[in-house]
């Protein structure tokens, strides 16, 4: 009975099957420096230099072998990558230094506004008290800006207005009223708020539920002098209650409830 043949166990031409799984391994890696490429923005003299590196030792043909041997692939390699970490932090550097010049210019706009924003505030109040002297009423109003120059106030003294929890406006204030409304009519196209305060005694008539009910109506009751006896525009008029909860003065004293019992017309700043 004739003995069969053993089978080669191996051999054979070609390359060693190991070149074929680091063939794989470099042609993944320069995938992964090719999309960390891509989604950059590149020096083309940095990538051309690069690219040519990889050309001359990641092959495993043409003397890669001798490469690795000669740790030439390695000391090139190492060095590639300092280059890479280099112009990454340069590029970090130029964003940081993009965002600080960016915030400085939104900061130097925000302090040319607020500067701007006082100076018109400054102005509208010199143009109110000197309008309120003309029209012979600085001694019945007070006139001041607020803190953060959005706006010019006149205050009116609820007493001078009004007759004790009711919002029906006195006949010897109509004559103050007419003569704000000609300063305000000036200012038509400004947002002007007309604002009602009371002091924290709880209200005992029965027509408003609360100061608030009360403060809301009669700042409502000029409103309606200012857009129906003296033609101010509805559209940039508005009417607002604060009850009690924006006093002045303490409510402790009937001097410091007498304050509080006020209303008070904002004129706001318009700024470009």
């Amino acid at each position: 009975m004739a003995r069969r043949k053993k089978q080669s166990d191996g051999g054979g031409g070609g390359s060693p099957a190991w070149m074929a799984t680091f063939s794989d391994l470099m042609n993944l890696l320069l995938c992964f420096f090719v999309l960390l490429f891509a989604f950059s923005s590149v020096d083309a003299e940095a990538f051309a230099e690069i690219a040519a590196s990889f050309n001359s030792n990641f092959s495993i043909f043409d003397g890669g072998a001798q490469a690795i041997g000669d740790g030439k692939l390695i000391s090139q390699g190492i060095s590639q990558l300092d280059n890479l970490s280099e112009y990454y932090n340069e590029m970090g550097q130029q964003a940081d230094s993009e965002k600080s010049e960016e915030n400085d210019v939104e900061t130097k706009y925000r302090e040319k506004v607020a500067e701007e924003q006082k100076k018109a505030t400054e102005t509208l109040y010199e143009e109110v008290v000197e309008a309120t002297e003309k029209k012979k009423v600085a001694d019945t109003v007070e006139v001041n800006m607020d803190d953060n120059n959005q706006y010019v106030r006149i205050r009116l003294s609820g007493a001078i207005l009004f007759d004790t929890g009711t919002d029906e406006v006195k006949k010897e204030a109509l004559a103050v009223l007419d003569k704000i409304g000609d300063i305000l009519k000036v200012y038509d196209k400004h947002l002007i708020i007309v604002e009602g305060h009371t002091d924290n005694v709880p209200i005992s008539n029965s027509k408003y539920g609360s100061n608030m009910w009360l403060s809301t109506a009669r700042a409502t009751r000029v409103f309606e002098y200012l857009t129906e006896k003296k033609g101010l525009d509805p559209k940039t008029l508005e009417a607002s209650g604060r009850g009690e909860y924006e006093p002045i003065a303490k409510n402790d004293t009937p001097e410091g409830r007498a304050k509080n019992r006020r209303v008070e017309i904002k004129i706001y700043t318009d700024v470009d």
